[in-house]
């Protein structure tokens, strides 16, 4: 289902969900599971700061849409009757 995130110059941007329940489920938990890693142990480099892709699998589930599934035709809903 279309879902509308605004507007730019007079069109509407839509997105469409292609995230399922357990799919969205996961993405959220490891999602927050990193970001979490990332606030809690305070290292450096490159391998702490790269804790933050955390936020696309958050992201995504929260918002139940992936660019990628897009672009590959891929959706994780169930399939309406």
């Amino acid at each position: 289902m279309p879902r509308r995130m605004g507007r730019s110059k007079g069109t509407e941007i839509m997105f469409t969900t292609n995230v399922g329940g357990i799919d969205r489920i996961l993405r959220i938990v490891v999602g927050l599971a990193l970001l979490v890693w990332f606030f809690v142990d305070q290292g450096t480099g490159f391998w702490h700061f790269a804790k933050l892709i955390g936020i696309v699998p958050l992201l995504t589930g929260v918002f139940s849409t992936c660019p990628l599934y897009s672009i590959l035709g891929v959706s994780t809903c169930p399939m309406k009757a």
